[in-house]
Formats: C-alpha cells, structure tokens, sequence
C-alpha cells in the first residue's frame, strides 16, 4: 500500500472530500432530508408527518388559509393538499369554511383539538430542531434562517 493510500480517508469521510459534498444544491437537499427524517420521526408521535404538520401549523395560524394558497406556499400539487387536509379533517383537527371573499373557495381552520395537537408537535419539532443544530451558535441559528427565507421566499 502506497502512503497515499494509507492516508486517505475511508467510508463517510471520504465521500465528504467529494465534489458533490461541496456542491450547494446537494448540501441543500441533504440537510433537507436530514431535518424531514428527524422532523417525521418527532411528529409520529403525534401522529403527523411534516406536511401534515405543516397544513395544521398554518391552519392554527389563524391566517385562514385557503386550499389554493395552502398548495402555492407548500409548493405542493392542489390535491396533494386535498388529501391532508381529508386527513387532519377525518381527525377532527381542521375545519373547511366557506371563504366569505370567495364563496367558491374554502378557508381551513383548526379546532380546539388541533390547536391542542400543534402546540405539543410545535414542542417535539422545535426540540428536534435544535438538536440537529445543537453545534451552532444562536448567531448562525438567525443567519441560517435568514439565508433560507431569501431561498424559499425570493420574491
């Protein structure tokens, strides 16, 4: 075995010396799906997954969202929508209203029991959060949101 050999690095750690592991869109769908793992298992509990948890989140928001919004700010597909919210409302965790702007368009509420539900998940998720971010100062906490909202929000 050559000394090069012997001192480069093996498994995990030499994937890391990678180019993929340097490139931004990688370390943004990894860390993606490091935090939905850690999320989802959090949530279980609780008997939600996040995009479950994110329909009841803003629904107990009260921003009364409508299920058109609920899909363009979740960037998810209309009836992908439809089905958790068939889901939480099968649970008695949300409500659809009719919108008073919009007769033909509904607004989703939660109830009693799903605001109840959401502030315990709000707990789980937040302490799984800071769990995964446990080796980053309060500073990088707020710079790292900061520089995800410019991402997910660029308009």
């Amino acid at each position: 075995m050559s000394p090069a050999e012997r001192t480069r690095p093996t498994g995990r750690d030499r994937l890391r010396d990678s180019t993929l592991a340097g490139d931004l869109s990688f370390l943004l769908a990894r860390a993606n799906a490091r935090a939905l793992a850690a999320a989802n298992t959090a949530l279980a509990a609780h008997g939600l997954k996040a995009r479950s948890y994110s329909v009841l989140a803003l629904a107990a928001d009260d921003v009364r969202p409508t299920q058109r919004e609920l899909a363009e700010f979740l960037h998810l597909d209309p009836s992908q929508v439809v089905a958790l919210i068939d889901g939480l409302e099968q649970r008695q965790l949300v409500e659809r209203h009719a919108d008073p702007a919009d007769r033909r368009a509904n607004v989703l509420t939660a109830t009693d029991a799903g605001r109840a539900l959401f502030a315990r998940a709000q707990d789980a998720v937040r302490a799984v959060g800071l769990d995964s971010l446990a080796s980053m100062t309060p500073r990088d906490h707020e710079r790292l949101a900061h520089l995800l909202r410019l991402l997910a929000f660029p308009d």
